[in-house]
């Protein structure tokens, strides 16, 4: 079954440089019964993120050469707990949203103008 992202489209890639996703498959792609994270929202890194997700109990920025993990820095996309982007987002700190990578599942806790409100912008706006 393909999956969707928030624009009921097939999901776009989040990132292969570092490999996200909950299957390493570079995408935000899920199955609801194993991803008990919900690793739902395609996101860019920023400082303010990384250190509140640290802050919060989640360390993204520390490598962790034991699970091939290198750490995340400011620019790299990740896909994100809706959970803590929800958190996050309440608190003021959500960081950037790539909504062509987001999984239609993340409209389940937050609205797509709460999402749009934190859009990276398309290459058609950057004109």
């Amino acid at each position: 079954m393909t999956q969707m992202n928030v624009f009921r489209q097939p999901i776009k890639e989040c990132s292969c440089a570092p490999l996200t996703g909950f299957f390493r498959d570079g995408t935000c792609s899920t199955d609801s019964e194993e991803d008990l994270g919900n690793h739902l929202v395609c996101c860019e890194m920023n400082e303010e993120f990384l250190a509140y997700s640290k802050y919060t109990g989640n360390d993204l920025s520390t490598p962790r050469p034991e699970f091939g993990f290198d750490g995340l820095k400011p620019g790299d996309h990740w896909c994100v707990c809706l959970d803590r982007w929800k958190q996050a987002f309440d608190d003021g700190c959500a960081p950037k949203v790539d909504l062509a990578a987001t999984h239609l599942g993340a409209l389940e806790l937050v609205s797509l103008d709460q999402l749009k409100k934190h859009a990276i912008a398309s290459p058609q706006d950057r004109h």
